[in-house]
């Protein structure tokens, strides 16, 4: 059912007749006190459209809410004004789509992406009438399967490995989580540098494995590093790098997916084709930027390039590094070149290079430090929710984006 939420009884009347026709069961309200009623009624209801005439403050307040409450009710806003600061908002809110209520086209498909993101939060990621999913009918420990977080930056230098080494540190909260941490980048990785340990094996070694790798097979590859927090290492030499394809990273992930709470992918600068099948069995993209308008135009690539490949910006964590860096950037001049609001910043800090000198994360090392603090609040606003959409369509995105690229 779709509840539409519209103060002006004659626009209730035109919406409700407009989504009606398209197949949905509407029920309206027009004040809050009626919203509240039909959504304690109804506490499942996947689908919440915001009139022309409710107050924009009114629908970010909701899906805020939502978002804690149910992340499977989405918020759709219809507004003919939504300029740059509006759409802003609602971005930061939680509001799923905003169309113009004049448009009946645009209406619809508005509401119709909205419901098949709700059908498929609902079902933990994969709609009831598709079978298998990508987990191959299985679970992890503890009875939900795990969320793969890919940190992506297309430029190097920007502190991606310190970034997922501290969030995967995050994540696994001294032990309360399990994690895997995964160096993709098959050439220079540089986890096990960052975290001082010793290779013996690592993806590298799932090579002979491929087809037929379980779970004893990847654990015996895994490098523990601290509770509840193992690695698998990239190889040594990147010649050996080269025997590591698509096919067989998308094998180890979605193992790894039923072992874990949580997996880090920590990948190249640039989409490889392993990084790529990474991308296809993604729940959330970490996407790091610095203040600095070279990276920020590769971040603004990399964002284009995600939308190219049909993975939704909802999935995206937008994440400024060394926020506050005397650059003479401001945080106008940041969102112009990315053309989106960063979702999260972490602070410049000197403790930064000198913790990877020590091989010991800020996360571990000091929790309360700002940095710390600031991956912490990533792991637990962004990546502590019901797994969102993931992605089926993993067949042609790596011939697309070559083409893209040629």
């Amino acid at each position: 059912m779709t509840v539409l939420y519209e103060p002006w009884p004659v626009t209730a009347a035109e919406l409700a007749a407009l989504l009606g026709q398209a197949g949905h069961a509407v029920r309206t309200a027009a004040d809050p006190v009626g919203l509240a009623a039909i959504l304690a009624e109804n506490p499942g209801e996947p689908l919440v459209v915001f009139g022309p005439g409710a107050a924009p403050a009114e629908a970010a307040a909701f899906a805020a809410e939502q978002r804690l409450r149910g992340p499977a009710t989405g918020v759709v806003l219809l507004r003919a004004d939504a300029g740059a600061d509006l759409l802003r908002e609602a971005l930061r809110a939680g509001i799923r789509e905003v169309a113009d209520p004049h448009d009946p086209v645009a209406v619809l498909e508005a509401c119709g992406r909205s419901l098949e993101l709700s059908q498929r939060l609902a079902y933990g990621g994969a709609p009831p009438d598709l079978s298998p999913g990508p987990y191959g009918g299985r679970e992890a420990p503890g009875g939900q399967p795990g969320r793969i977080v890919t940190v992506l930056a297309t430029k190097g230098g920007c502190g991606k490995t310190t970034v997922a080494t501290n969030l995967a540190v995050a994540l696994a909260a001294g032990g309360r989580h399990r994690v895997l941490l995964v160096d993709l980048d098959v050439e220079f990785g540089d986890v096990a540098i960052a975290l001082q340990l010793t290779p013996e094996r690592g993806l590298a070694d799932a090579v002979a494995m491929a087809d037929r790798l379980d779970e004893t097979g990847l654990r015996s590859l895994l490098t523990p590093y601290r509770p509840g927090l193992d690695t698998l290492l990239a190889p040594v030499r990147p010649t050996d790098g080269e025997q590591v394809g698509g096919p067989l990273v998308g094998e180890v992930l979605r193992l790894a997916r039923d072992m874990f709470d949580y997996v880090v992918v920590d990948t190249p600068p640039h989409f490889s084709d392993p990084a790529l099948a990474a991308l296809d069995v993604t729940d959330h993209f970490l996407v790091l930027a610095a203040p600095d308008v070279l990276t920020l135009k590769n971040t603004r690539i990399a964002l284009e390039t995600l939308e190219l490949l049909g993975h939704p910006a909802e999935r995206r964590i937008v994440t400024l590094n060394r926020s506050g860096s005397p650059v003479g950037l401001t945080p106008q001049d940041v969102e112009r070149v990315l053309r989106v609001p960063p979702h999260a910043h972490i602070p410049s800090s000197a403790d930064v290079p000198l913790s990877l000198n020590r091989g010991v994360p800020l996360t571990a090392d000091d929790p309360a430090h700002p940095v710390s603090r600031a991956i912490s609040e990533i792991a637990s606003r962004y990546l502590h929710a019901v797994p969102a959409e993931r992605s089926r369509r993993e067949r042609g995105r790596r011939g697309l984006l070559r083409r893209v690229r040629g």
